[in-house]
Order: structure tokens, then C-alpha cells, then sequence
């Protein structure tokens, strides 16, 4: 969707121009038409706008709009009070504003494993993930040459039995140091705990493969190569309490034979991995995902 203005008319909206405006929402008429009008209004042109409902008889509405902020009449600031006050209070929404030239601050965690970590620092550097990273925990030091090289800041915290609840208040310190809007568990090998996430305060994204339940332990794909899968996947999820159980935000398989071996299915296990966590830190990132209970809306 979008309006007509002279801004529009005489040239292209700069990307880092623009806004982005997530709501969720009892469901009722006239939602869509008091937001576009209210934006239209203070000089904002719409550029995408997408909407769910679960129904209109006690469901819930859902919209993600993004607009260019070229003819803005208004401060950024005063801009947000009118929307609570005009908009937002007469609908009873929980809304979020991101404007596309702040980027979020991405926090990651990772032990041993390299895939998805480089996977993500690669993309960010060709400007496929548009997010600062300023801080890398990890319980091991096998990965600080890497960080070194893409010039993040690399922490080693070892994490065992006894030191656990010291070693997540010292995550939860340099965090919130650091000023992250979310943490990505970037194949990092360590439950954590209820007073972590209740403590770090920030959504905190997953990567897994797709065998649990069924085949867990330290070597998945060896279990299942001996059961003899004919799919191979993984699933990116936000953390909560509930082990492996928070919304999922992206998944995906790719098909195997019988002709793999435990090897070639973990290659293309964690093929599958790193593609599903880039989309879902890029769904994020891109403001297209809302939560809904224990699922999400992903636009």
C-alpha cells in the first residue's frame, strides 16, 4: 500500500529513511484505516503494510507497516507521544517503532562450533543482517581468532556445575554493558537458565536441529543415521523456560538417502542450520515477527 505525496513523487524513499511499525491488538473495524490515516496525516508514506487476524469475535489483530519518514511533520519523539495518545490508547495495542537507520545491537553466544557464528558475521559484513555486534561470549576460546578477524569483541567465560550461576551473572553484566537488543545462540552448548533469561531481559534467538525428540545426547546425527532419516532439518526459536519449547520463528529440511553417512548428514544438518538461523535473525531484525502465546506471526 501506498499514498500519494510529492515526496513520493519526485524520488525514491532512502531505506534508511524509513520506519517501522509493528502492532498487535484486540481485533476490531477499523484498525487498518485509523493507522493510514494517522500516518498519512503527519507526512508519512506508506511503503509495505501487512496484516493477520485471528478472528473478529474475541481474536486478535496483528500489522507490521513500514513507511518513509521524507515528509515527517513532526519530531520523531512528538510523532510517537501522538500515536499512544490518538492511536494506540483508543485500541488497547502493544506497538513497537524501529527506525531503519538505528541498527539493533546484536549480542552472541557460542561455544565450539563455527558454522553458524561465521555464517552470521559473514552476512553482517556484506550487509545482508543489518546489526552492530558488539560483544561475543563464549565457553571456550576456540572461536576468538575468528571474532579477532571480523574485529568483534570476543569474552571467554568457561561455564561448568559448580560456576554456573556466577558465570550467567557475568553474561547478564557484560550484556547488558554492552547494550544488546536480543541475543543469538549461535549453536552455544548450554542450557540456560530461568534466572538468566528473566535476568538478561532481551529476546533471546536458538538454532537446533530438527531430531528433538527424538534423537537427543551429544551425537544426534549418529542416532539417526542409524535409524535411517530421510530428512534432515533444523528449527530457530525464541528461548524461553521451557527447554526447546519457545515460538518458532523459521525451519526448514533438506531431503537425504540412504546412501549418507554420519558425517555428510551432519554437513548437511548444519547446512540447514545456518540457513534457518540467518532468515530468523533477519526476520527479526526486519521487524517481522510477533509473538502470539507460544507462536508467532511472521510476515
Amino acid at each position: 500500500m501506498t499514498l500519494d505525496s510529492p515526496a513520493a513523487r519526485h524520488a525514491a524513499p532512502d531505506p534508511h529513511n524509513t520506519a517501522r511499525l509493528t502492532i498487535s491488538c484486540p481485533d476490531r473495524q477499523g484498525i487498518v484505516a485509523t493507522v493510514s490515516q494517522f500516518l498519512y496525516s503527519h507526512g508519512a508514506n506508506i511503503i509495505h503494510s501487512d496484516q493477520h487476524s485471528t478472528g473478529m469475535e474475541g481474536g486478535q489483530f496483528f500489522m507490521r507497516m513500514e513507511f518513509y519518514l521524507g515528509g515527517l511533520d513532526v519530531a520523531r519523539e512528538a510523532f510517537e507521544r501522538a500515536f499512544e495518545e490518538v492511536v494506540a490508547s483508543v485500541f488497547d495495542m502493544q506497538w513497537q517503532l524501529h527506525y531503519a537507520a538505528q541498527p539493533r545491537r546484536m549480542g552472541i553466544m557460542v561455544s565450539k562450533y563455527d558454522h553458524c557464528f561465521l555464517d552470521l558475521l559473514v552476512r553482517r559484513r556484506r550487509g545482508e543482517l543489518s546489526a552492530e555486534v558488539p560483544l561475543v561470549i563464549s565457553n571456550h576460546e576456540d572461536l576468538r581468532s575468528d571474532a579477532e578477524m571480523f574485529g568483534v569483541p570476543f569474552v571467554y567465560l568457561p561455564v561448568s556445575q559448580s560456576n554456573k550461576a556466577q558465570a550467567e551473572a557475568e553474561q547478564i553484566r557484560l550484556l547488558k554493558q554492552a547494550d544488546v537488543d536480543f541475543v543469538v545462540l549461535a549453536r552455544y552448548m548450554q542450557i540456560l537458565s530461568s534466572d538468566f533469561l528473566r535476568g538478561v531481559g532481551v529476546p533471546v534467538i536458538n538454532i537446533h536441529h530438527s531430531f528433538l525428540p527424538a534423537f537427543v545426547g551429544a551425537n544426534p546425527y549418529r542416532a539417526a543415521f542409524e535409524r535411517g532419516v530421510k530428512l534432515v532439518g533444523a528449527t530457530a526459536h525464541y528461548v524461553t523456560e521451557e527447554l526447546d519449547a519457545g515460538p518458532i520463528i523459521e525451519q526448514d529440511i533438506a531431503r537425504v538417502s540412504h546412501r549418507e553417512t554420519p558425517d555428510s548428514l551432519m554437513r548437511l544438518g548444519r547446512d540447514v542450520e545456518r540457513q534457518v538461523l540467518a532468515r530468523a535473525v533477519k526476520a527479526h531484525l526486519d521487524d517481522r515477527v510477533l509473538v502470539h502465546g507460544n507462536k508467532t506471526i511472521v510476515f
